[in-house]
């Protein structure tokens, strides 16, 4: 088994330090919303058709984790980019604050039962970088604790690169008064109440903590082999293009692998059964 290969878009972070206050949340000049629209068509079907291939060759699996603010769209990008992927072989999870039971374990204990096995891609919404974000931001653990777990959390996506899985990093990028737009919207939409919770509203106040220490985990998590991308999601459309691009880049660098896989299983299978027949006969 050859080691997934990672994917690299414009979004892609190169270089070091970037600083979210500088970075901008809005689609580049001169995208046409509608040409995006269709070329986001064109790749959710190829975003299913390479995890057909996935699924079936099982040699590696890809983990996407998705990331962001309050009301950045981690659950309509997820609905929107797997949309065309088969239910079998695609899991998606969301993490939300630790049970009891996990408490009493290490912080990636849960996380690691939950990573993608050999023919699966896995998604994560939010993940195992809360506990570098929000531990971090609400002091719920000391500081020499949450420093440590940068360390543990770039051995760890090593680990799942080297046994077979592709780990692909995703931060959606809004800023403070999109975000307040989208809180103000939701309070519109009677029928969808039970989506409210006051503690978007206080989370608020920490805006600027949680800007901080995104940008230590971009400058401390950002490697060779899971490098992050950050998306401007200010614009819906944009955001599921620019993600839809990235997860068919890392599904499609190893197409030609899972192709000779299934090729060599189905030659190796139509031997077994001439080999049935001929000892019929």
């Amino acid at each position: 088994m050859n080691p997934p290969k990672v994917a690299r878009t414009e979004h892609t972070i190169r270089e070091q330090p970037l600083r979210l206050r500088d970075t901008s949340p809005n689609p580049p000049e001169g995208i046409d919303p509608k040409a995006a629209k269709e070329e986001f068509k064109v790749l959710s079907e190829e975003i299913g058709r390479l995890q057909e291939l996935l699924y079936s060759a099982s040699t590696h699996s890809l983990l996407v984790v998705m990331q962001g603010m309050d009301t950045s769209g981690k659950d309509g990008t997820i609905r929107k980019v797997f949309s065309q992927t088969d239910p079998l072989g695609c899991e998606a999870t969301p993490f939300k604050a630790p049970t009891e039971s996990e408490r009493a374990h290490d912080f990636l204990w849960r996380i690691h039962a939950r990573t993608p096995a050999r023919g699966i891609l896995g998604i994560f919404n939010r993940s195992h970088y809360e506990d570098v974000l929000v531990a971090r931001v609400r002091k719920l653990v000391p500081k020499d604790v949450w420093q440590a777990r940068y360390a543990a959390i770039n051995d760890f996506e090593r680990l799942l690169v080297d046994s077979g899985t592709a780990v692909v990093k995703i931060f959606l990028h809004i800023d403070e008064a999109e975000q307040k737009e989208r809180l103000l919207a939701r309070e519109q939409d009677v029928e969808k109440s039970w989506k409210l919770n006051a503690g978007d509203w206080k989370d608020r106040q920490f805006w600027n903590g949680y800007l901080q220490a995104y940008d230590d985990v971009f400058a401390k998590t950002s490697t060779d082999h899971a490098p992050w991308h950050v998306i401007p999601a200010n614009k819906k459309w944009y955001r599921n293009l620019a993600v839809a691009r990235i997860v068919k880049e890392a599904l499609a660098l190893n197409e030609d692998d899972w192709k000779k896989t299934l090729s060599d299983q189905s030659r190796a299978r139509r031997e077994e059964i001439e080999e049935f027949r001929r000892e019929e006969e």
